[in-house]
């Protein structure tokens, strides 16, 4: 029989935390402690926290993100699992994040800067600094009419050289966009 193991209600006030995706097998067994009001699921042990939810991202004063298993599952319910030492502080004023990009999958996303991967060479930004870089990133991953502007051989070259750019200095996307 599974113990009780319950943080204190407001342990995950104003945090970041990236959960990993696991399957159903994962939460047998276990006995369902807390129920948000939008239907998501809560499973708690003393290693961490297991959550059902068919919705991930910003939640009221909190930044949850889900790193889909791969292959991804169909089920638009996901489960993820994130150990206790993985919830990081978050407030709007500190440069608390960098942005990642993997150029292989196109695609670039944010990371607190406690995750134990940090580096410490991609600048870190305001939750709102790293949004507008997420999403000017994306925009140039997504898009092409951006580069008719340029001379180029090779997009994906230039999207590489404007995004690594982007990621490891503080210049603008207008400043970088003219030393190409």
């Amino acid at each position: 029989m599974q113990k009780n193991f319950k943080p204190h209600p407001n342990s995950f006030k104003n945090t970041f935390c990236a959960f990993h995706e696991v399957l159903p097998e994962m939460i047998q067994g276990l006995k369902k402690q807390f129920e948000s009001k939008a239907g998501s699921t809560y499973y708690y042990t003393k290693e961490g926290m297991y959550r059902v939810s068919n919705h991930w991202g910003r939640l009221a004063n909190s930044k949850w993100r889900l790193v889909a298993r791969d292959p991804e599952t169909e089920s638009k319910t996901k489960i993820g699992f994130a150990k206790w030492n993985e919830f990081y502080p978050d407030n709007a004023t500190d440069k608390l994040y960098y942005v990642e990009a993997d150029f292989e999958k196109n695609s670039a996303n944010y990371q607190h800067k406690n995750n134990p991967e940090y580096d410490g060479k991609a600048v870190l930004r305001t939750s709102l600094e790293t949004t507008k870089r997420l999403k000017q990133i994306r925009n140039l991953q997504q898009l092409t009419n951006w580069a008719k502007h340029f001379d180029y051989e090779d997009i994906d070259d230039l999207r590489k050289q404007i995004i690594t750019e982007l990621i490891f200095t503080d210049k603008t996307l207008e400043q970088i966009k003219r030393e190409v």
